[in-house]
This record gives structure tokens, C-alpha cells and sequence, in this order.
């Protein structure tokens, strides 16, 4: 039995219900999963892979999940899509791209291979391509299409991943991710008439020490009048309330001369400030819109239940917007289709512990517009009830939020409080918080900045309670999401 149908044959048999599942963010079938692969539009489907180890909860050789929707919320799971089966990739697929060509739907992949050297291990990463039909992919006969050798020579072979592929005027264009010399990470720039046949062409960006040390899961694209560099730092310091966790997603605004292929950028902005996020990829649709989706998980803090047979999921995909030389994050607007059951609370005065009636659950869409008060703290605490508590905390002296999932039910010791500062404090706070089973994503201010962050409290903790140590003025608004 090939490795495919081993991992299919496999995954048949152990996949985890989806009553066991978030609604409507994207998990394996079971197993482990961590960056989105390949975010595309093909044949007027979205599709979706992901790093796939079906046969634990942990990290493994890697797959390529796969699966598909029409709109971003329902997703459909498929057959794995690679697996690691052949002398190029023999150590695991690893992450990548996709796009619609006339030979079908590309992807682009790292496919890694160690080879013992004079008893040393030693660990090579080249770039891979298969061609499918948006089910089923055939590997390449000529992989790998860029070997490492192809790099300067004072670059990583070891460190070479992740690459990201888009076509511009009669050629393809792919960034990867690399480190130089001094161990920093960088972003190089390759080009190919045919995607089979690729040539180095310069460092696009890279890290003067600022900003950890490798960059991963690059991506490159033209947003509004600008263009848009995104990557994943690993081992980042903290700095106030930036970088805690250690691997990030930043981005880089900055304008780009496609004549010269160099890229003049400024200072990296955090892309999310949650406990969970990494290693973001987006895709441009057929109706303009870059949309963006991300691992919702750390590398470094596990907190799923050990009994729990899936291990990781997506964030909700969002819309990129550029406004004022800053990028915006909203939900995709498709998720308002799914909304039930609309509730309305106008000029609420919240003082002490609130419940409101009509506001609780486990899968919805709550917003709360601070429009006035007196008070030192206001939080908003969900998956609620005697035993078990998340909470977002507003502080408006500090003008900071607070995330505390102390009482989640976590069973682990693991950190569990973060805070961030609100960067662009306005008249009235506006709050929306996605939540889905076992995920919230907090939107600011119309999606000038977010954070995302999971917990696994039992879903029969379902309330929402708000609490004020003075008084405040809210609008709220919750409707349910139904799949």
C-alpha cells in the first residue's frame, strides 16, 4: 500500500466525528495539523491543505491535508493530497503553495530529505512541484525543481522552506524562506517561465537581528498601492507586550520594483497579538479580495485535552484591507450568511456581574461598543459558568486588553494571560469576538488589530457574563452561527 492510501486508509478509520469539532473553523478529520498549505482558488473552489500527521496528535512526518469550500465557512474534506513517498521528500512534504495553471492546479512544496554524512545527520530542504486536478496530485519527475545548491553559497540548505508562488507578466515568481551566513532569517526571490525551470534572483528582505532569528512562511503580495511582505520569526524576544510568544507573523509594508525585483519596506508590525497564531497565507479571489487564514495554535504551548484525538485548527479567514498605511483584518464577509437569531442591547448600563438574556453559546458572533463610563476595568467573560471562565479585560487608563484562560479547564502549566496595548484608541472601543467551540478571535476597532487564542472548556460552560468595577455604556450585538 502506497503512503497515500495508507494515510486515507488510516484516517477513514479513526476520524473524529464533527460533533467533536468546531463548527466551522478548519481541523483534520485526526491527527495533527499546523501551517495552511496551499490557500487557492481553483476551478471556483476554495481549497485548503495544511501539514498533516494523521496518525497522532503530535507533530510527525508531514502530509498535506486537503480540503475545499464555496465560501470560506463549509468546509469539505478530501483525500490526503501528498504524502512523503519518494527520494526528494522522503522526510515529510512540508509547507507550500498552490495556483490555478493551464496543466491544473500547482503546488509548490519543501520537500525534505536527511542523508548521513560521515555519521553526522544532516538536513536538506529543496523546493518540490505536483500537478492535480483539485482532488488527486501527481508529483513532478523532475523534482526537486530548486535545489538548495541553486542559493548563494554562503546560504542555508538546511533552512530553505516554505515557498510562496504567484504569476506577474508572463513569469511565475516564488519567496522562500532561508538563513544567511550569521544564522538570520531572510527571504529569497526566484524566478521561472514555467515553474519547472527556476533561477535565483536577489534577497527580497531580511533580518538584521531585529526580529528573532529564521523567517518562515513567507508571503509576498500587492495590497491598495502598496506591497505586502508577510513572515513567521522564530525566537523573538519579548518587548513590552510584543513578541511573547516567541514565533510571530509580522508584516512589512513597502513599495516594490518589479523592474529590479527589490523591495523597500518599513519597520515589521505585529499581524496578530493572540496566544495562538502563526505561519499566515493568503489568496487573492476571483473578485478581488485577499483573504488571509492562519494556524490558531503556539508551537511552544499545547494545551489540548490528552484525550482529545484532533490537535489544531485554522483561524477564520479574513478579509485584508489597507487603510491609512495600516492593514485591516475583518471576517470574511460570507460568514454573515450564517447568522440566526439577532439580539440588540442599546446604551446597556453594565455595573458589578451582567447577564443579559439571549446572550450565551458557544458558537457565535457578540459585539460590544464601549461607548462611555467610569470604571478601572470591564471584562467580558466566556465558555462560562461556576466552574470554568475565559475572559477579555479592558483597561481604559492603560488603554490594554487582557486575555486570561487561568480557569479554562487547562491541565497543563502552561502561560496563560496575555496583554496587549490598543494601538489606536478611539472615542468608543469596538469588540467583536468570533467564537466557535473552542476558539475566540477578538476584533478591535473594525479590525485594526486582533487576537486569537484557543481553549478547550467543556461545551456545556456556555455563558457570557460582563463584568464592571464602575459603570459603563455598552451596545451589544450577538447572533448565533449556524452551519
Amino acid at each position: 500500500m502506497n503512503q497515500l492510501k495508507k494515510a486515507d486508509s488510516y484516517i477513514e478509520k479513526n476520524k473524529v466525528t464533527k460533533d467533536q469539532k468546531p463548527a466551522f473553523h478548519v481541523t483534520a478529520p485526526v491527527g495533527w495539523i499546523n501551517d495552511p498549505n496551499g490557500f487557492s482558488e481553483y476551478r471556483n473552489k476554495y481549497h485548503l491543505f495544511y501539514q498533516h500527521h494523521p496518525y497522532s496528535d503530535a507533530w510527525g512526518p508531514m502530509h498535506w491535508g486537503h480540503c475545499t469550500s464555496c465560501d470560506f465557512i463549509k468546509w469539505e474534506d478530501l483525500p490526503e493530497a501528498l504524502a512523503p513517498d519518494e527520494s526528494f521528500d522522503k522526510n515529510g512534504c512540508f509547507s507550500g503553495s498552490a495556483l490555478e495553471t493551464e496543466e491544473g492546479h500547482a503546488l509548490v512544496y519543501t520537500g525534505v530529505i536527511e542523508k548521513d554524512e560521515n555519521g553526522k545527520k544532516s538536513v536538506f530542504q529543496n523546493q518540490c512541484l505536483a500537478f492535480g486536478n483539485g482532488e488527486n496530485y501527481i508529483k513532478y519527475d523532475g523534482n526537486p525543481v530548486i535545489d538548495g545548491n541553486q542559493l548563494p553559497e554562503s546560504f542555508s540548505r538546511e533552512d530553505f522552506r516554505d515557498p510562496k508562488i504567484w504569476f506577474d507578466d508572463g513569469s511565475y515568481y516564488l519567496v522562500a524562506g532561508n538563513r544567511k551566513g550569521d544564522g538570520l532569517g531572510q527571504v529569497v526571490l526566484f524566478r521561472s517561465p514555467d515553474l519547472k525551470s527556476w533561477q535565483y534572483v536577489t534577497v527580497l528582505a531580511e533580518n538584521d537581528g531585529t526580529y528573532g532569528t529564521m523567517w518562515e512562511c513567507p508571503d509576498f503580495f500587492e495590497l491598495g498601492d502598496q506591497h505586502v511582505l508577510i513572515v513567521s520569526p522564530q525566537d523573538m524576544r519579548a518587548v513590552g507586550n510584543k513578541y511573547y510568544n516567541g514565533n510571530h507573523v509580522l508584516y512589512f509594508l513597502g513599495q516594490y520594483n518589479k523592474t529590479n525585483c527589490q523591495f523597500d519596506y518599513s519597520e515589521g508590525v505585529m499581524l496578530d497579538f493572540g496566544a495562538d497564531f502563526y505561519a499566515a497565507q493568503t489568496l487573492l479571489t476571483n473578485d478581488g479580495r485577499r483573504i488571509m487564514i492562519a494556524w490558531m495554535q503556539s508551537w511552544d504551548i499545547n494545551i489540548k485535552p490528552a484525550e482529545q484525538r484532533w490537535n489544531g485548527m485554522m483561524t477564520v479567514p479574513r478579509e485584508l484591507s489597507l487603510i491609512n498605511g495600516h492593514l485591516y483584518q475583518r471576517p470574511v464577509r460570507e460568514l454573515e450568511n450564517y447568522l440566526v437569531n439577532p439580539i440588540h442591547y442599546q446604551n446597556t448600563k453594565i455595573s458589578g456581574e451582567v447577564s443579559l438574556p439571549g446572550i450565551k453559546g458557544r458558537v457565535l458572533d457578540l459585539s460590544a461598543e464601549v461607548l462611555s463610563g467610569d470604571f478601572k476595568k470591564l471584562s467580558i467573560h466566556i465558555a462560562h459558568n461556576e466552574e470554568y471562565t475565559t475572559c477579555f479585560t479592558y483597561n481604559p487608563e492603560e488603554q490594554s486588553i487582557e486575555f486570561d484562560r487561568t480557569y479554562s479547564g487547562m491541565r497543563r502549566d502552561v502561560v496563560s494571560q496575555r496583554k496587549m496595548k490598543i494601538d489606536n484608541p478611539q472615542s468608543t472601543l469596538k469588540l467583536r469576538i468570533i467564537l466557535d467551540k473552542y476558539s475566540a478571535e477578538l476584533f478591535i476597532n473594525d479590525g485594526y488589530q486582533t487576537f486569537s487564542a484557543t481553549f478547550y472548556t467543556p461545551l456545556e460552560a456556555d455563558e457570557i457574563v460582563f463584568k464592571c468595577d464602575g459603570k459603563a455604556i455598552l451596545n451589544i450585538e450577538k447572533s448565533d452561527i449556524r452551519i
